[in-house]
């Protein structure tokens, strides 16, 4: 372990940083005309309406475990901050490079959302995922079982509602040969029994530890670890470089690049997990999440380095106005407005975030109805009807 440790720290001088930084600049000006355009790239986000009684009323039937309840019925985890709009108006204008948009929802469509855009697909849950998973008030549940979707890219990047563009990107920022961009630093996760995504990371490593050994990864590749564009964070994979197993990754709740086929890879390799998970109407302790994915690809040295400079997660309401600002100045190219806290004062912080997103995204986008079009659809559009394009199941 210590000649293993030497030669890691080798790796990581600053001489190695340089030589690291060189050829992945030099791997971008090489390939930055053959990057594969004819890959298609996929866009999917979840999205639910808190505030649906029917949606609460069936919820509530199947909560029935008390110390769940607390946590699950949070309004942190479903209330709507009104910044829906801005998320696809972003789409629109800094990502026109996406071949469809995925819009994966129990079955609520916003009164303003222009169904006839060409490239929106409305999928509900029961169009892809297996009967016995449902309903489920889950996302880890929904997002593990993304890869079934119909017509969805081999290719595709997975948003939560909260995570905006807000600048210019170019499928480059996402993959790059075919393979994702993906950051690969390890840090300690201790689950504090506060918070259960840590648990389900602690999972998701647990399950990586089962199938990668740590030496191997790291010498198959040094500078996916190893690389100068991780900054300041490589301090936190040294740290953890005495360890035999990887102690965790860093996570940062960003857009997700995936690849379809390592999901069917992990189903294949971890069916009982997923499948256990699959079953959990509500988010657990015993948990795994989409990040597992990630884990597996990066674990694969199947990923190319990117920043962490690329985006910024701030928690509400202690980031306001940390938040409002990035966005604004755009001083990333996305970011993500994080939910935290359920005693919140949803009515005093949301026009602040509002604001901010008009200021970057003016006017009304393709993908929103104007006015006297809204006031027709809401009729029958709200929840469940309307014309609600339907996607298949694929087996």
């Amino acid at each position: 372990m210590r000649a293993f440790t030497s030669k890691v720290c080798e790796i990581s001088s600053q001489k190695a940083y340089r030589e690291s930084l060189s050829v992945i600049t030099n791997y971008q000006i090489r390939n930055k005309d053959t990057v594969d355009i004819q890959q298609p790239i996929d866009i999917v986000v979840l999205w639910v309406n808190g505030d649906d009684p029917e949606w609460i009323r069936l919820r509530n039937q199947y909560l029935t475990d008390i110390e769940l309840r607390e946590y699950a019925t949070g309004n942190c985890r479903f209330r709507d901050w009104g910044t829906l709009r801005y998320w696809f108006r972003g789409i629109e204008r800094f990502a026109p490079w996406a071949r469809s948009v995925y819009f994966v929802t129990w079955g609520h469509i916003p009164t303003w959302l222009n169904l006839k855009h060409p490239k929106l697909r409305v999928v509900r849950h029961e169009e892809f995922m297996p009967a016995e998973y449902l309903p489920t008030f889950n996302s880890n549940a929904i997002e593990l079982n993304l890869h079934r979707i119909e017509g969805l890219s081999e290719t595709f990047v997975l948003f939560n509602d909260d995570t905006f563009l807000i600048r210019e990107t170019h499928p480059e920022d996402f993959f790059m040969n075919g393979l994702p961009r993906d950051e690969m630093v390890e840090m300690r996760i201790i689950p504090t029994g506060k918070r259960i995504i840590d648990y389900t990371v602690f999972n998701n490593i647990s399950i990586i530890n089962r199938h990668f050994d740590k030496r191997k990864v790291v010498l198959r590749k040094p500078t996916n670890m190893f690389n100068a564009v991780y900054g300041k964070h490589l301090v936190r994979t040294l740290s953890c470089m005495l360890s035999p197993v990887f102690l965790g990754f860093r996570n940062d709740h960003l857009p997700a690049s995936h690849l379809k086929s390592v999901f069917r890879r992990v189903w294949e390799s971890e069916s009982a997990v997923l499948d256990r998970t699959s079953r959990n109407r509500f988010r657990t302790t015993s948990d795994i999440n989409h990040w597992l994915m990630r884990y597996w690809n990066t674990c694969e040295s199947s990923f190319i380095p990117r920043s962490p400079h690329f985006g910024s997660t701030f928690s509400m309401p202690n980031d306001i106005d940390r938040a409002c600002r990035y966005i604004t100045h755009q001083s990333g190219k996305c970011v993500c407005v994080n939910d935290s806290i359920t005693d919140m004062d949803v009515g005093s912080l949301s026009p602040l975030i509002l604001k901010a997103f008009e200021a970057i995204l003016p006017g009304t986008g393709e993908f929103e109805l104007d006015y006297a079009q809204e006031v027709a659809s809401s009729r029958g559009a709200m929840f469940h009807g309307g014309s609600v394009l339907r996607i298949g199941v694929s087996e």
